[in-house]
């Protein structure tokens, strides 16, 4: 192959899923932040939705890297399955030979087995790719698997990962128990015409090009005009336009060699296909995707009793920390990389840990979740966030005259007088 003409030690765009290639943006990294959620929290689903190609896979298996050695792993990719035959591949998943078992049998193999692990100090993971395929009578029964539980929690954690059908299968009207249960539900769209540049340099840079520019600068727009930003037609597009190079016998790709790469995949520009991939659009999960109507509320973030910054919440959810794929970035030691989320729904608003190290505190006390009230303050870190309520008309808070200017310093000390 092209290999030793461009001087790589390896292929940088083959299809398959290999987590050494994986790039995180902003939003692959949200996806990957909430299943790592999943090994903390046992309350309920976690959902990760994308189109063919826009990373799913790839993320699913480098978050199974790096799982530490107590989490048992059930991972399902065939799913066209009876209810038995599916109950029985999470069997075989588990190390048992269930072939033989009725549905009752499998069942209580199944509760046994997840009660000994939790038992051993063990967490217990099962993660079902290509989801949408499931029937609803399978769906069904994962739901009841989640309710196995302990005195104090839920034995197993579930992530369900597939294509946007899986979405409109759970927005059913059959499904509402089960969706009642999802606890995180995010949509993975197409990398941004900047980030599909920085996806195809991080991959050659994998691959052994040590900052070499091997495409040249003119050819990243097409690239991005013809993919979409979808990380599967871009590894396409930049593989068969190294090829078209190689055949020149030239080290550098031109915007001719990915003209004669189009042309040879006979593609269009992907705005003309018939692909619900939006670019940049992440379902009801980004601050800046609800901005019709009024805000449900805002925050105000301070540190040293000063104000820094202020942010309206509408309906969607905020992940707060210290890294710059979070939508509330806090540059602090004392922050962890995903600290914590504000949930926003039409009548209630709730903060929540994201198990981070030194945790959030309202009123001096440490808390996993709380379901904000007007004039609310949330000690993360060495910043305070203040919560205003904006459903309600103006009023006194703490006290104060409606449109009194008190910093969420001055509140957090009134709270916890």
């Amino acid at each position: 192959m092209y290999q030793e003409l461009f001087k790589l030690h390896e292929l940088p765009f083959r299809l398959s899923p290999d987590p050494q290639f994986l790039y995180l943006s902003k939003q692959h990294a949200r996806a990957k932040a909430y299943m790592e959620s999943t090994i903390w929290f046992t309350d309920g689903f976690v959902i990760i939705t994308g189109e063919i190609g826009a990373g799913k896979t790839t993320l699913i298996e480098t978050f199974l890297r790096e799982l530490q050695a107590d989490v048992v792993v059930a991972q399902i990719n065939q799913t066209q399955l009876s209810p038995t035959a599916f109950l029985q591949t999470v069997l075989v998943q588990f190390g048992f030979t269930p072939f033989d078992m009725k549905k009752p049998e499998v069942l209580a193999t199944l509760n046994q087995f997840l009660t000994e692990q939790h038992l051993a100090g063990r967490k217990v993971l099962l993660i079902i790719d290509e989801a949408q395929n499931l029937s609803y009578r399978v769906l069904e029964e994962i739901r009841m698997l989640s309710g196995i539980e302990t005195t104090k929690e839920k034995v197993l954690r579930i992530i369900l990962a597939g294509q946007p059908e899986l979405n409109d299968k759970l927005n059913s009207k059959d499904l509402v128990q089960l969706v009642q249960r999802v606890r995180l539900r995010f949509h993975l769209a197409a990398l941004t015409a900047a980030e599909t540049a920085a996806y195809i340099d991080h991959r050659l840079e994998v691959a052994g090009s040590q900052g070499r520019r091997i495409f040249a600068a003119d050819t990243y727009a097409i690239i991005y005009r013809y993919s979409g930003g979808v990380p599967r037609l871009v590894n396409t597009l930049c593989d068969t336009s190294m090829l078209a190079a190689f055949g020149r016998d030239s080290e550098s790709v031109t915007a001719e060699d990915v003209e004669a790469a189009v042309t040879e995949l006979q593609w269009t520009e992907f705005a003309s296909r018939t692909n619900r991939m939006q670019i940049a659009a992440i379902e009801s999960l980004q601050p800046a995707q609800a901005e019709a109507g009024p805000p449900v509320g805002r925050i105000l973030l301070a540190s040293g009793g000063k104000t820094v910054l202020e942010r309206e919440l509408r309906p969607g959810r905020l992940v707060i920390g210290r890294t710059p794929d979070n939508d509330l970035q806090i540059d602090s030691k004392f922050i962890s990389r995903h600290h914590c989320q504000i949930v926003t729904q039409p009548n209630s608003c709730l903060i929540e840990d994201l198990n981070s190290t030194n945790g959030i505190y309202v009123k001096s006390k440490r808390v996993r979740r709380h379901n904000l009230n007007d004039g609310d303050v949330v000690l993360v870190g060495q910043h305070e966030i203040m919560y205003i309520d904006e459903r309600t008309p103006a009023r006194s808070r703490h006290g104060g005259e409606a449109g009194d200017a008190s910093s969420p310093q001055v509140a957090r000390e009134e709270d916890d007088e």
